[in-house]
């Protein structure tokens, strides 16, 4: 009889499974399983960083600012929007960090609505989103609001209907959330949220690179992410930002810096931001930081985002059979949504004392993520992870459930 838990099958059909071996070696490593906290570096990265040092910074030297580098936030930032945001040209960046930018787009959206004294959020968004938006209103303010939804779900277009009104100015989520790995429906809530006249903001974090995104088609307003996580693109890789193209006449951000300038060169006595999507910057462009997440979106365009999202799925499936058989009759709780459509690229497993194991799991070889109080986070990379490594993985969970 077939063992419908063997890894083998589904490797051998996997249609992405020759991206694994362009990542580099992980010494010691029997199953990477935290790609949804930080990508593991795609092989070739490390020679394009060494031909940017040598041929372009060495090479080039200030002459490389007018040889592509002052425009890399725009370049970049089109080419991820058009690969995994569902973004035209002129309304996506790479910048900063992603609190900074969720800042700068909350504070810029809040003055867009002046009248509107509340922003909404829900309680199990990401700490950092809770932080800037409460900044946020306390220097407008404004008053924050806040959904409590189910911990193993997330935000629902009934939980939204529920909580805006006609004093909502902004009304900011996660697309995936970071603990149970729900993907909230955006472009029903997106409705939800323009219906009540308010301007949405979306935390894509735990979205782009791993879950298709249409932010033209379903009309969000604005949004941020990282690029550290399933784009790989390194320890505090740049985030990005995107501001719809109908707003950024309009739109005024709060750091104003010689980057955001209609003119930088001119050293002129009094501020004029820049036209479209560039007054979103600030300071100088990380340009030797995007190298990185150039090569990752280089190897997302020749995967597809949709391929993608397909292994993601049978992945996280995968992984909630193995939980099943092995884990859940062990006093284990999936945390995560069943239904593939709610599903995002991680599954979340619960039990108490799970903090306790991460020291031998490591020891293992086995590294997953961990979220307090007892969330053991699967994050799955569909590039770089294979079925056979999340099956050792969570064997060596099941021997360590089991003492």
């Amino acid at each position: 009889m077939t063992d419908v838990l063997d890894p083998g099958p589904l490797d051998a059909s996997d249609p992405l499974a020759g991206f694994r071996d362009r990542f580099a070696p992980a010494p010691g490593v029997v199953a990477y399983l935290d790609g949804n906290s930080l990508g593991r570096p795609p092989a070739e990265t490390a020679e394009r960083l060494a031909a940017f040092v040598r041929d372009e910074w060495a090479g080039r030297l200030i002459r490389g600012w007018d040889e592509g580098w002052w425009t890399s936030p725009t370049d970049v930032g089109d080419r991820l929007g058009a690969l995994a945001l569902g973004a035209a040209p002129g309304q996506t960046v790479v910048a900063d960090s992603t609190t900074v930018l969720l800042h700068k787009l909350a504070h810029a959206a809040v003055r867009l609505l002046p009248g509107r004294d509340e922003i909404v959020t829900d309680a199990g968004n990401f700490p950092t989103d809770r932080d800037v938006l409460d900044a946020v209103a306390a220097e407008r303010g404004l008053t924050v609001r806040r959904v409590t939804t189910d911990p193993a779900g997330g935000i629902t277009p009934e939980h939204v209907a529920g909580a805006v009104s006609e004093r909502t100015a902004l009304v900011s989520f996660s697309h995936v959330g970071y603990r149970s790995g729900w993907v909230a429906d955006a472009a029903a809530i997106t409705r939800v949220v323009h219906d009540a006249g308010a301007l949405v903001l979306w935390d894509l974090s735990h979205s782009a690179g791993s879950v298709p995104l249409e932010l033209d088609a379903w009309g969000v307003d604005l949004a941020a992410g990282c690029s550290y996580k399933y784009l790989n693109g390194g320890p505090g890789a740049p985030a990005f930002g995107y501001v719809r193209e109908g707003l950024l006449a309009e739109f005024a951000q709060p750091v104003r810096g010689w980057v955001g300038r209609a003119e930088p060169f001119d050293m002129a006595a009094d501020f004029v931001p820049a036209a479209g999507i560039r007054r979103l910057l600030s300071g100088t462009p990380p340009v030797l930081a995007t190298v990185p997440l150039q090569v990752s979106l280089e190897m997302l365009a020749e995967a597809g985002i949709d391929a993608v999202r397909r292994k993601s799925l049978r992945l996280t499936g995968y992984a909630l059979d193995l939980a099943d058989a092995w884990l859940v009759p062990r006093g284990v709780t999936v945390a995560s949504p069943r239904d593939p459509a709610r599903r995002g690229g991680h599954v979340t497993l619960t039990r108490p004392g799970f903090a306790g194991l991460l020291a031998p799991l490591h020891a293992a070889g086995v590294i997953p993520d961990y979220r307090a109080p007892d969330g053991l986070r699967i994050g799955l990379a569909p590039l770089s992870t294979s079925f056979a490594e999340v099956h050792a993985g969570l064997s060596v969970l099941r021997e360590l459930v089991e003492l």
